[in-house]
């Protein structure tokens, strides 16, 4: 067995400086869900689910971050990367996972989907996912009427339910990511076809813009998607975000320059605008004639509704392929800064090498008594808490005020939630709860997250926790922000606890005692303390006398 500090994987996290440079720059930060979440509710009531519904997350533009399957993005979220599946028979492409709101189901927020984080370094060198894709209609309809009938009561009903799975008939896909630098990211997708016949499908890797630049009085200069170069076995797509502004609120300018993406040829390049249709929406015209649900209209009712000119700030390569029974196809694709003469030629020993030294990082961590199973199970658990990583985007001021000081949200809003937070402003990677039922970060969740991430990346773990107390999150008050649907309510304060306690699970795994972390934390925390001692309940009870 290696020892823990020379394997590759440990290799790298020591090369990490900050979370915007080497390894940690890119990441699975993309959400899961960013429709009827708080941060994209502009509405005079709060009511966030039915603000903005499922049903308008193809054809909408996310103000606070974009959402995807399997998805990565960088650390500020400028460009991201996601695929998009159809197998001949849904209504939309299936680009994002579906799911049930509150008023639907019988516990809240209920994803109907079954996906899979089967691995991931703490560097995110490595990482693999899997979602099983149903090779017959999904029932989008079914599964909101028969949830609503039970009233929140019996069991709910399941995808399994519907029979969708029967025979087997459906695919898995596995999508794998592995970092040959830091910078430069390979992609290998494989299609399983479970069924006995074969069967459609249509791949969609989407590379695309965050929409950086309606926001505000006028219009900001945006960053380009275009063709690129064609080759030996291969097609791709470049993405320039010089040509935008700068993000704001930054101490420094943030840029990535020009991003190729390399893909198998065979595949069609398809070109809109990240940007809403209004006509859909709200029957008003649009800004732009192409616009973000322009993929689904062009591959399923065949619309001419893509820009033949090959620009935008979205694109795909739309793939066809018919899998035979019990057969499979892979599809593979490198995002890179680079221009190699043969990009695609060493993907496969890229994602080897990566996988055989993700390998040698979990024998070195995991216990030398634990079974097989058991060193699977946490393997693949850990794999769960690495890709729950998201970015975080909020600022809530600019969310209280709007954008544009000429057109400004409904008064009504300042007196829903968070008014008190405006101070609150997150640019910040954190672990979610879980990036589709509760993709923003709990106080408390992300207190005990940061125990399990302690043992493979305790640099991560203890950033995480310092993010709760630092200025830009925590209240000048002492309180420390709870959760977006409203960061006063109270959370249990555990916050001393994991700190003591990633601090020890540190010093003994390094030898060294990070008093420097220790004590930025404890100074901020008898803040907090200070607070609850102040807090009192309705009969004028303090903490410790209630």
């Amino acid at each position: 067995m290696p020892e823990v500090a020379h394997t590759a994987e440990h290799a790298r996290l020591r090369e990490i400086t900050n979370d915007h440079s080497s390894w940690r720059r890119w990441g699975p930060y993309l959400s899961e869900r960013s429709w009827g979440t708080v941060r994209e509710d502009y509405s005079s009531d709060g009511n966030a689910w039915g603000y903005f519904p499922h049903d308008w997350a193809r054809s909408k533009t996310y103000r606070w971050g974009e959402d995807g399957l399997a998805g990565i993005c960088d650390r500020y979220q400028i460009l991201c990367f996601a695929l998009a599946f159809w197998n001949e028979r849904d209504p939309i492409l299936k680009e994002r996972l579906f799911g049930l709101v509150p008023v639907e189901g019988n516990h809240g927020e209920d994803v109907k989907e079954y996906y899979f984080y089967l691995d991931s370094t703490p560097t995110h060198s490595y990482m693999k996912w899997l979602y099983k894709y149903p090779q017959r209609e999904y029932p989008y309809s079914w599964l909101v009427e028969e949830n609503r009938k039970r009233g929140g009561q019996g069991p709910e009903f399941e995808l399994l339910d519907t029979g969708i799975f029967d025979d087997d008939r459906y695919f898995d896909v596995f999508v794998e990511y592995a970092k040959a630098s830091p910078e430069d990211i390979v992609i290998r997708v494989t299609v399983e076809n479970r069924g006995p016949d074969d069967a459609p499908i249509h791949l969609l890797p989407h590379l695309w813009f965050r929409n950086t630049w309606v926001w505000g009085e006028e219009p900001k200069t945006e960053p380009i998607l275009r063709e690129g170069d064609d080759g030996p076995g291969y097609i791709s797509l470049v993405a320039d975000d010089r040509t935008a502004e700068p993000l704001r609120n930054l101490p420094f300018e943030y840029r990535l320059g020009a991003r190729h993406l390399y893909a198998e040829a065979g595949g069609q390049p398809l070109f809109t605008y990240n940007e809403n249709n209004a006509e859909r929406l709200y029957g008003t015209r649009s800004r732009r004639p192409y616009v973000k649900d322009a993929f689904h209209r062009h591959v399923i009712h065949g619309e001419d509704c893509v820009n033949a000119e090959g620009l935008g700030t979205k694109a795909c390569l739309h793939y066809r392929h018919v899998v035979p029974g019990h057969g499979r196809l892979t599809l593979r694709m490198r995002l890179t800064p680079e221009r190699p003469e043969r990009p695609l030629a060493d993907v496969d020993a890229v994602v080897d090498r990566r996988k055989a030294e993700a390998d040698e990082f979990y024998a070195a961590i995991q216990p030398a008594g634990a079974t097989a199973d058991e060193k699977l199970v946490q393997r693949q658990a850990f794999a769960g808490m690495l890709w729950s990583k998201q970015i975080y985007l909020f600022d809530v001021n600019d969310w209280l005020e709007g954008d544009n000081p000429k057109a400004p949200p409904a008064a009504s809003r300042r007196r829903i939630r968070n008014i008190h937070w405006r101070h609150l402003n997150s640019m910040r990677v954190l672990s979610m709860p879980d990036k589709w039922e509760y993709p923003w970060f709990a106080a408390w969740d992300l207190a005990f997250h940061c125990s399990p991430l302690a043992i493979v990346d305790p640099e991560f773990a203890k950033e995480q926790l310092w993010l709760l107390l630092f200025e830009q999150f925590q209240h000048p008050s002492g309180q420390i922000a709870a959760y977006e649907w409203e960061f006063s309510d109270l959370n249990p304060p555990v916050q001393a606890w994991a700190v003591w306690r990633i601090y020890n699970m540190d010093r003994i795994r390094s030898g060294k005692a990070d008093r420097v972390f220790l004590e930025k934390c404890f100074h901020k925390l008898l803040i907090n303390f200070a607070w609850w001692v102040n807090k009192v309940d309705r009969d004028g009870n303090n903490v410790f006398e209630g």
